[in-house]
């Protein structure tokens, strides 16, 4: 079993994604339930695979005024989350409204701030800041998670190095894990386990590789050899 790695549970219902949880627990650190569960059976789905027993990850992708981030941010952490993610490009005051949320749930719950999406290459972070690329915008948005006080970041395994220089106490989780015979999918900036763990991701995180496996368990042992290895 690798504590690092979570498995993104994209099923369709909430049944689907507790009965893998339960089969992929002794083999994984913990699950992250995305927003086609979120908007689809509901939040309440959080609670339901935090009684599997072990961490879970929702992938909120918070991004609004402060207030009302604040207020969704609570509602997560009394659901059971352990980690649940707003944009980093939200802002310091909406990150602090999110951390301030979650502390008012009474529980563990930490922020982790949204860097740049890992299916974003050079070409889309030009369009969308001209004069940047992936890597000066993960430094800035994890410069404003640092100053908002936030536990992480969610950043390509290309751009770990980058969030290790700039902020180094923060929590580094990345998505895009691939070995290097597998597809890309939808993943722009993606590495292998291995790579990942050498360029210092502390968590690691796993959806279609492992849960659009023919065989999940095996798929799951397989990554979390890798990323102790």
């Amino acid at each position: 079993m690798s504590e690092r790695l979570l498995v993104a549970l994209d099923l369709p219902t909430a049944e689907d994604a507790v009965r893998l949880a339960r089969q992929l627990a002794p083999y994984v650190g913990g699950f992250k339930i995305g927003l086609g569960l979120l908007y689809g059976p509901g939040p309440a789905t959080v609670a339901a695979v935090t009684e599997v027993g072990k961490p879970v990850f929702a992938e909120a992708k918070l991004h609004d005024i402060p207030s009302q981030v604040e207020r969704a941010a609570r509602r997560l952490a009394a659901l059971g989350a352990r980690w649940i993610t707003a944009h980093g490009s939200g802002g310091v005051d909406m990150l602090e409204a999110a951390g301030k949320g979650a502390q008012a749930a009474g529980t563990r719950a930490g922020i982790l701030a949204v860097t740049v999406l890992t299916s974003l290459d050079d070409t889309d972070v030009e369009r969308l800041a001209p004069g940047s690329s992936a890597g000066k915008l993960t430094s800035r948005l994890a410069k404003s998670a640092q100053e908002a006080g936030c536990e992480g970041v969610i950043c390509s395994p290309r751009e770990l190095g980058v969030v290790a220089t700039v902020a180094p106490e923060l929590l580094k989780v990345t998505p895009g894990i691939r070995f290097s015979d597998a597809t890309s999918d939808d993943q722009a900036r993606t590495r292998s386990p291995e790579d990942a763990v050498a360029r210092g991701a502390d968590l690691v995180v796993v959806g279609r590789p492992i849960v659009g496996s023919q065989d999940p368990v095996a798929a799951a042992i397989k990554f979390s050899e890798a990323l102790e290895s």
